[in-house]
C-alpha cells in the first residue's frame, strides 16, 4: 500500500510500504477514506535532521473498517469510523475521567508512537479499536465528512482549549492563531457563550473564517502593539481566557500580556519550548492560571458529533484545499508557506 513519510525537514515521499494487517486482537484495520495534513505535521516537517528515520505521517482520518480482531466487540467490517489522534481503551481510570491522552492501557499512545502506522495513507492499523474509533452514521461520501474529520484533532483540540479555560457566557477570549485549531478555538468559544472572541491573527482570508466562526474582533498587530491593542479592546482589562493555539514562546508571551487577573491562559499549540515565563511579573502576580494539554478529543466526540449532524456547527471550513494521497507532499508544502489553511486528503 501507499502511505506519506518525512525523511528530513522539507521532504516529504509518497513510497510504498508493507500492507498493514491485524496484529493484536483488539486491532481493527481501517481503509482510509479521508485524511488531512495538521499544522503540527509542520514542527518535524522545518525541523527533522537529515539522518533520521523516515517517520511515518498522519494521526486524523476517517475510514471504513476492512477486518477487525477476534477480541474487537462493537465495531464490524462495512462501519464508517473517525480515528482520533490518541490511542486509547475508553475504558481505564483516566479515560472515564475524560483524559484519554493519559490512557493507562500499554498499548495506549498517540500514531507517531506506532512506527509502522500512520494516518496519511491507504489504510492503517488501529489498536484498541473499541475503545478508539467512533462510528459515523453516515456514508463515506457525505458532504459532511470534512467536518466530520475535524472531530479526530482539530475541533476537538479548539474545544479542550476552550474547556480547560471554562469560558462561560459573558466571558470575554482572547485565541492567538489563526490556524485551523485557533480558528476552531474561535468556533468553540461562541458554542460556549463567549461575549467578546478577539481572534489575534494577521492572515486577512483566515481572519476573515474566524469573523465567520465567531470572532467579534480581529487583532494583526503582534508582542507589544498587539497586546495593547487587546487591553484597548477590553477596557484595559484583557481577557478572561487566553487560548493558545501556536505553540512558541511569543505566542505565550503574549498570552500573559493579555490575560485579565485571575483569568486563565490554556495551551494547545503543542509548546516547541520547554522553559517559559510563569513566576511574579508573569503569572502568579495577578492569580494567572495555566491549562491546557494534549486534547482529549475522544471524550469531546459525542458529545460535538450532533452539532455536526445537524448543521449547527461547520468546523469543515477549516479546509481550504482537496487533494489525494499523490498531492500530500505539495499540501505540505502549501501549508508551510501559508498558501494553505488545512489540506484535505481524499483517498
Amino acid at each position: 500500500m501507499r502511505a506519506t513519510l518525512m525523511h528530513s525537514a522539507g521532504d516529504v515521499r509518497i513510497e510504498d510500504v508493507p500492507d498493514s494487517r491485524i496484529k493484536n486482537p483488539t486491532d481493527a484495520l481501517v481503509r482510509i477514506t479521508a485524511s488531512c495534513v495538521c499544522g503540527s505535521d509542520l514542527h518535524p516537517y522545518r525541523s527533522m535532521a537529515p539522518g533520521s528515520d523516515p517517520a511515518r505521517m498522519g494521526h486524523e482520518l476517517i475510514g471504513v473498517v476492512e477486518d477487525v480482531g477476534p477480541e474487537v466487540v462493537t465495531l464490524r467490517p462495512g462501519d464508517l469510523v473517525v480515528a482520533p489522534f490518541a490511542i486509547s481503551d475508553n475504558t481505564c481510570a483516566f479515560c472515564r475521567e475524560g483524559l484519554h491522552t493519559s490512557c493507562a492501557h500499554h498499548e495506549a499512545s498517540f500514531w507517531d508512537g506506532i512506527d509502522d502506522e500512520g494516518g496519511q495513507a491507504e489504510a492503517v492499523r488501529v489498536p484498541l479499536a473499541d475503545g478508539t474509533l467512533v462510528k459515523l452514521p453516515v456514508a463515506a461520501d457525505s458532504a459532511l465528512v470534512p467536518s466530520l474529520l475535524t472531530l479526530a484533532d482539530v475541533l476537538g483540540t479548539g474545544y479542550h482549549a476552550a474547556k480547560m479555560a471554562g469560558v462561560r457566557p459573558g466571558y470575554r477570549v482572547t485565541v492567538i492563531g489563526d490556524g485551523a485549531v485557533g480558528l476552531l478555538a474561535v468556533l468553540s468559544a461562541k458554542r460556549l457563550g463567549a461575549e467578546q472572541i478577539i481572534l489575534m491573527g494577521r492572515h486577512p482570508a483566515r481572519t476573515d473564517l474566524g469573523r465567520e466562526l465567531g470572532a467579534t474582533d480581529v487583532v494583526a498587530e503582534r508582542g507589544e502593539e498587539g497586546v495593547a491593542r487587546v487591553r484597548e479592546l477590553t477596557g484595559g482589562q484583557g481577557t478572561h481566557a487566553v487560548l493558545e493555539a501556536v505553540g512558541h514562546l511569543p505566542a505565550y508571551e503574549q498570552a500573559f500580556g493579555v490575560v485579565r487577573p485571575g483569568g486563565v491562559i490554556s495551551r494547545v499549540g503543542v509548546p516547541q519550548y520547554e522553559e517559559a515565563p510563569i513566576g511574579f511579573g508573569s503569572l502568579f502576580r495577578h492569580n494567572v492560571r495555566l491549562a491546557g494539554g494534549p486534547a482529549p478529543v475522544r471524550a469531546y466526540i459525542e458529545e460535538l458529533l450532533p452539532d455536526i449532524l445537524d448543521g449547527t456547527i461547520e468546523p469543515g471550513k477549516v479546509f481550504d484545499v482537496e487533494t489525494d494521497l499523490a498531492g500530500v507532499p505539495g499540501g505540505y508544502r502549501d501549508m508551510d508557506e501559508r498558501r494553505s489553511l488545512k489540506v484535505l486528503v481524499r483517498l
